[in-house]
């Protein structure tokens, strides 16, 4: 069994419907992932062989004022999960990020190549990734800009503007890969199949500004919203980004044979689920 701790967020939500009756999710009342005795009791009781990480605290600028509660959760409660899974002789699977990189480049990070993250939030997710190794059969799935039916996001954010204003201002000087959540999933269980361990990029191919993402979304929405382009420095947001977060996937491919789809081409897709979950 399959156990997705996060189940009401909007990664997790995604890996429940993908893995159907192989998994079960846990709420913080059944698994409080910062509670070591918690994590425990919760495990030991259900007894699964792979164990994904889908909780996270991710408001990144939240996390540069409150940095010992993002460590309790991405880092802390990642070591409480890899302690325990390697009791049980689980798999641990840890979602991470981009962030961990701090963006000085223009070539595709590798798995292999340097971190050094620029944020709380960054360093957070990289003791998360330092933590799950203390399971010999840890998995961690690098990935970035997520987008995903059950949850707050930049699409939702930008049909929302968009409804309001004819004009929206968003940086330009940020390139990463726009992912959509059903495609992580797919990337996970790819992964998953194959047995892989380790450390392994999942996003989907391509990439672009947010600014050209923004773009994207309007046009594919038949919405006539402008896009005004601006620098990070202007927006002027309390953590700092990296510029260039593009993450090479072609270990994914290699080691598995799943490539992801283009963002483009998720993202169609993703504005046709909604349509069809009844979503304005």
């Amino acid at each position: 069994m399959i156990v997705v701790a996060g189940a009401r967020g909007m990664l997790g939500r995604d890996l429940l419907e993908l893995f159907g009756d192989r998994a079960q999710g846990t709420l913080r009342d059944d698994m409080d992932i910062t509670s070591r005795a918690s994590v425990s009791m919760a495990l030991k009781r259900l007894r699964p062989h792979v164990v994904i990480n889908a909780v996270a605290y991710t408001d990144v600028d939240g996390c540069e004022t409150n940095r010992v509660q993002a460590f309790r959760v991405n880092a802390d409660g990642v070591r409480n999960l890899a302690e325990v899974t390697a009791e049980l002789g689980a798999k641990l699977v840890q979602v991470s990020s981009d962030y961990v990189f701090d963006g000085n480049g223009d070539v595709p990070w590798r798995e292999d190549d340097a971190v050094h993250p620029l944020s709380v939030y960054g360093c957070s997710k990289l003791a998360g990734e330092e933590n799950a190794r203390l399971n010999p059969d840890h998995l961690i799935v690098r990935t970035q800009w997520l987008y995903g039916i059950h949850g707050r996001n930049f699409v939702e954010t930008m049909l929302r503007v968009g409804r309001e204003r004819d004009e929206v201002a968003v940086v330009s000087d940020q390139v990463g890969s726009p992912s959509w959540t059903v495609d992580l999933c797919l990337a996970i269980d790819a992964l998953l199949g194959k047995n892989c361990c380790g450390t392994y990029h999942a996003a989907n191919s391509g990439s672009c500004s947010w600014h050209g993402f923004a773009e994207a979304v309007f046009r594919e929405s038949g919405m006539n919203t402008r896009v005004r382009p601006i620098t990070t420095g202007e927006l002027g947001r309390a953590a700092p980004r990296p510029l260039f977060s593009v993450l090479d996937c072609s270990k994914l491919e290699r080691d598995t044979g799943y490539r992801p789809e283009g963002w483009r081409d998720a993202l169609k897709k993703y504005l046709r689920k909604r349509s069809s979950h009844g979503e304005g």
